[in-house]
């Protein structure tokens, strides 16, 4: 009894993460409207801090000469309904939030943006606000 309790907790956990997920069309919307608004912040920024920022293939890079060499890169990753970042070697998972309107990380609950300009400041060492 406790075996088939236990896989219907787990069944219904599943049930209402899928129902929660956005559909695939839905998601690229918010994704591409976020990267939209992410890559134009990070334009002005990067002309004011002196980095690049390149986007292709549905993915954006941000790459530092200074105060030391690195790649950042932000990329959707569909399956999972999530926008996926990789800076200062650390992988950083953001997921839709009805509530804040916004992809934002389970683990640290900040926004894309947020995520964005801690990592940049880092980078640079010096704050900036995206």
């Amino acid at each position: 009894m406790y075996h088939l309790l236990s896989a219907f907790v787990a069944l219904n956990k599943c049930l209402v993460y899928a129902n929660s997920m956005l559909d695939e069309k839905d998601f690229q919307r918010k994704a591409d409207a976020a990267f939209d608004d992410l890559k134009r912040r990070l334009l002005t920024l990067g002309d004011e801090h002196g980095f690049d920022v390149e986007g292709e293939s549905g993915k954006l890079e941000v790459i530092f000469e200074e105060p030391e060499e690195a790649k950042f890169v932000v990329s959707p990753n569909t399956p999972v309904r999530e926008i996926w970042i990789s800076a200062l070697s650390t992988s950083f998972k953001l997921g839709w939030s009805d509530s804040k309107n916004a992809f934002v990380s389970e683990r640290t609950g900040e926004n894309l943006l947020e995520v964005m300009s801690r990592v940049v400041s880092q980078q640079l060492g010096q704050q900036v606000h995206l």
